[in-house]
């Protein structure tokens, strides 16, 4: 599912360049369930920009479900970010003014979903997360905990095969994070890909595995043949 060959990514700040990726092999299969650890400034970020195509390699291969993603058009990748990968964000970066159902709505939008499928579809996820209650809610009417879980509705609305978690519990009191990660590990059994960024270990020791990074390298091996 993704394959990442001798990766590197450098940016440059004026005049300086700085390496955040160096040669970084990676490789996870279809349905697995992973989270990338690594303190600040490991590349953790960097890493999950990568994955989720909003960032393009400097140098090394980076295939996605057998596409080699540096070699799509700006269209082409939206496209992937649209259908094959859904984000769950820290921040939730739910839109403020807009309902659960609107919120949800959006990448439906995006996919150009009939009106009626459109509708049936954000139903049963806030259905899924426990918020069929909530339909009407905007974001300052609800909890950490019901943000989040409409992010993940919204991140599920076009099926997606990788789901892509950064620091989901971040903002989350403990009872919250159980939820969600009750709710991940249900997406996991379900077959989704799950690749979580997170600080918490805890967290992490729940995956199947834990992929360390370090100073933009792997600490240890962790592809899988």
């Amino acid at each position: 599912m993704i394959r990442m060959t001798n990766i590197e990514k450098e940016y440059l700040t004026g005049a300086v360049k700085f390496k955040a990726l160096k040669g970084v092999d990676l490789h996870i299969k279809k349905g697995e369930y992973v989270s990338i650890v690594g303190p600040s400034g490991s590349g953790k970020s960097t890493m999950m920009n990568i994955i989720g195509c909003l960032d393009i390699q400097t140098a090394g291969d980076f295939l996605l479900d057998g596409q080699e993603i540096a070699k799509m058009t700006s269209n082409q990748l939206a496209d992937i970010r649209n259908k094959q990968i859904g984000f769950v964000f820290q921040a939730f970066n739910l839109l403020p003014y807009a309902t659960a159902y609107e919120n949800i709505e959006v990448p439906l939008l995006f996919a150009k979903t009939n009106g009626k499928k459109r509708k049936d579809r954000i139903i049963e996820l806030l259905n899924k997360v426990g918020l069929a209650d909530k339909v009407n809610n905007r974001p300052t009417e609800m909890s950490g905990g019901e943000m989040q879980r409409v992010a993940i509705a919204r991140a599920l609305a076009n099926d997606p095969d990788i789901i892509l978690a950064d620091e989901p519990t971040g903002n989350l009191d403990s009872a919250s994070g159980r939820a969600i990660v009750k709710i991940f590990d249900e997406l996991h059994n379900m077959g989704k890909t799950v690749v979580m960024i997170t600080h918490d270990m805890s967290l992490a020791d729940k995956t199947e595995r834990i992929i360390r990074l370090k100073d933009g390298m792997l600490e240890q091996p962790s592809a899988v043949a």
